[in-house]
């Protein structure tokens, strides 16, 4: 059962109540658990003991326990003591919005490197709490599994030893966030920028990732089915190449503890030379579900990239009705910054890769470099990634004027002196 309370979301944004039970009913069937009543509760101002009211405590007990209830699903943040307070009054197991995330991501990470940050995530957010409260889906669909099984008496884990795991898990991660920085000093040396697809989570970015690079990431109709980033090489038709990447889905009310655990992961925002911003055209809370990302974005310390302007893809115009799909297609029309497609259908598509060369292009600045004529792979790469507008050889080398992007001129920098 999904229970949420009808207090406005913490980050502020006026999203629907219905549209907001529908997103947490389906985060609960994005782990296979069978989702068999939701209520809007009102809540005037929170209980400190239950957070709801003692009548609402009441009602729903009684449903609870008609239906058979196992495991009840608040959305919002629940204390300790809450938590616990609705277990016994309800005899049913009580997770919160953070905890059904944590268990999502913990269903889906795939790399170690995904399964560190969900641990790190789980265990920060079970200190202050009773361990046994990861055991209520074990029985269901296995569980993640890092703080042991229901065989385990978890209650007598000590917080000392989650703390040194904890203390553990960041070491690693520090010596992945050093291995990520060295990949990105190396495609630096490489002569392809970065585009990074970014959205809340069932936007649709996985499906327009596949769309134009022609990869098989997984991509359904699933709230977080893409944890782990993906990168791929993408081929935009004036001939240059650019790699593409593929990024978790954001959601509203992200968890401190996953916003702090993946920023590794986000890094990869932060180094992108161009950041496309995948909508759902087609959801009712769309202007919110925006306004939830780039909230997420400036938390990172992403503020100056969302100023500078965002590259914005309004997705899944294929299932618009007539007059709605006509008004979007018309406002893209009136900015150049923003593009309607369906990454389903492939409509649209050719515009959004039209517009990253664009932007790629209108970023290059001229400059004067002097390469060696024995330096012939310098020589093909400014040809290939910039505008050569002049050049003049000598005995021993060749003097050119040639327009490249600030992002080129920091991988021509590992190259060649820029004069």
């Amino acid at each position: 059962m999904k229970i949420a309370p009808s207090r406005r979301p913490g980050n502020g944004s006026a999203r629907s109540l219905d549209a907001r039970l529908d997103e947490t009913v389906g985060l609960a069937r994005a782990i296979n658990l069978d989702v068999v009543g939701g209520e809007i509760v009102r809540l005037s101002r929170p209980v400190p003991s239950t957070l709801i009211g003692s009548g609402s405590v009441d009602t729903l007990g009684a449903k609870i326990e008609e239906d058979k209830v196992g495991l009840v699903v608040v959305d919002g943040a629940l204390s300790p003591v809450q938590q616990r307070n609705l277990e016994r009054r309800w005899k049913a197991k009580v997770i919160d919005r953070t905890g059904l995330i944590l268990e999502i991501f913990g269903a889906r990470a795939r790399t170690h490197e995904g399964r560190l940050q969900v641990e790190l995530a789980a265990l920060t957010y079970q200190r202050s709490r009773l361990v046994r409260s990861w055991t209520h889906l074990e029985r269901q669909r296995g569980g993640f599994g890092f703080l042991g099984g229901p065989g385990e008496s978890q209650l007598e884990i000590d917080r000392r030893l989650i703390g040194e795991r904890i203390g553990k898990i960041r070491r690693e991660l520090e010596d992945v966030k050093r291995t990520r920085a060295l990949h990105r000093e190396a495609r630096k040396r490489v002569p392809f920028p970065v585009v990074a697809l970014v959205g809340y989570t069932n936007a649709g970015k996985s499906t327009l990732f596949n769309r134009l690079t022609r990869a098989s990431v997984v991509a359904e109709d699933l709230l977080f089915a893409t944890l782990d980033p993906t990168m791929r090489r993408l081929e935009l038709p004036s001939g240059r190449t650019v790699i593409l990447s593929d990024t978790v889905g954001f959601i509203s009310d992200l968890p401190t503890h996953l916003v702090a655990a993946f920023r590794a992961t986000l890094e990869e925002v932060t180094e992108a030379d161009i950041v496309v911003h995948v909508r759902d055209a087609h959801h009712p809370d769309s202007a919110a579900q925006r306004a939830d990302v780039l909230a997420v974005l400036t938390d990172l310390g992403l503020g100056q990239l969302v100023e500078d302007g965002l590259i914005e893809v309004l997705n899944k115009i294929d299932l618009l009705d007539d007059e709605a799909r006509a008004g979007l297609l018309n406002q893209t029309q009136r900015n150049e910054e923003i593009v309607a497609l369906s990454a389903a259908t492939g409509e649209g598509c050719d515009g959004l890769l039209a517009l990253i060369a664009g932007r790629l292009d209108s970023t290059a600045r001229a400059v004067r470099v002097e390469v060696p004529l024995s330096d012939g792979k310098t020589l093909a790469w400014l040809y290939e990634r910039g505008a050569v507008v002049g050049r003049r050889d000598d005995a021993e080398a060749a003097h050119l004027s040639v327009r490249l992007s600030e992002a080129d001129l920091g991988r021509l920098r590992h190259r060649q002196r820029v004069h």
